[in-house]
């Protein structure tokens, strides 16, 4: 068994950096259409500008649309009837596209079309910024963060790291009903030194589950589908301190050994919660160096004289 993500069992995740990025998904998916049908429009002249050296499949006014962009959609598997037709339905969506977007541009009020051109010129350069920002991030990101690191950012932040849920730590294992030296794995299982790891490893192979790593920290969510007998109503009475249980149902047998227990709204080990430290040190950290670059950039161009604020400025 292995932890659960440590987001979905600490009140941190709302602290995280990264959360200023978001944009709502409904707005970009609207403004990636707005781009996409602006585009189309913007280039009737250049890219569907008719070529006399390809062959043009179809024409909505001064646009055409030519074989080359639709060949490369095609697939090698294709029969030639299924060609024929997705060549038919792809050209009769591409008019309807092209008809739409002029009949928009003339019907739609002017200071509509002029926002809708401001907001996909502002997702555009968000497109190509940001891009173009992820990729100096890639090139220059350091992703070491030591333990000194891990450990300061731990301390100081503790309150935000209580947990929504139980953790256990617990050695587990599943047999088979069948299984005939039941009593000899129990007590090996309780016991647990070199001897009797040696001898559980020899015979693991006829476990159906096992998990001897008790320093592991699990959510009881995940205990309770490792083993179906458990729920939330029993997990009282079999989840304690140093408690061996043993539960059966048609599927199997389940014994298990707990080790340690932590409580909702105890503070998450730093083990437990590191992967979520590490992210959004990171994070942080990219946050930081865009600041930089963007100051950087800055400078340079006023140095440059590419760059000036005019005093009127208000």
């Amino acid at each position: 068994m292995s932890p659960a993500s440590a987001c979905a069992t600490c009140a941190y995740c709302y602290f995280c950096p990264m959360q200023f990025l978001k944009r709502d998904v409904n707005r970009v998916l609207f403004l990636f259409v707005l781009l996409t049908a602006s585009l189309g429009f913007v280039s009737c002249s250049s890219f569907w500008k008719k070529d006399n050296e390809k062959e043009a499949l179809a024409r909505v006014g001064d646009i055409y649309l030519y074989r080359d962009d639709v060949q490369a959609l095609l697939n090698d598997t294709m029969s030639e009837q299924d060609s024929a037709s997705f060549v038919t339905n792809y050209i009769n969506n591409w008019a309807a596209r092209q008809l739409l977007l002029s009949k928009a541009r003339i019907n739609l009020p002017e200071q509509q079309l002029l926002e809708f051109d401001r907001l996909v010129e502002d997702y555009r350069t968000d497109l190509y910024t940001r891009a173009y920002k992820e990729a100096l991030v890639q090139q220059k990101e350091d992703t070491t963060i030591s333990r000194w690191e891990l450990e300061q950012f731990y301390e100081e932040e503790q309150e935000n790291f209580k947990l929504k849920e139980k953790l256990v730590q617990l050695r587990f294992i599943e047999l088979p009903r069948q299984f005939l030296n039941k009593d000899e794995v129990i007590s090996r299982l309780k016991r647990f030194n070199q001897e009797d790891m040696a001898y559980l490893d020899s015979v693991g192979v006829q476990f159906r589950k096992l998990n001897f790593n008790d320093s592991l920290w699990v959510p009881v969510s995940r205990v309770i589908r490792e083993i179906p007998p458990l729920n939330y109503e029993n997990e009282k009475a079999y989840l304690k301190k140093s408690q061996f249980f043993e539960m059966e149902d048609s599927l199997g047998v389940y014994l298990a050994k707990v080790g340690d227990i932590l409580d909702v709204n105890d503070i998450a080990p730093l083990d437990y919660i590191e992967p979520t430290i590490r992210t959004v040190l990171l994070n942080r950290r990219k946050l930081e160096y865009i600041r930089k670059l963007e100051i950087e950039i800055i400078d340079e161009a006023t140095k440059q004289k590419e760059f000036e604020v005019y005093e009127n400025v208000q």
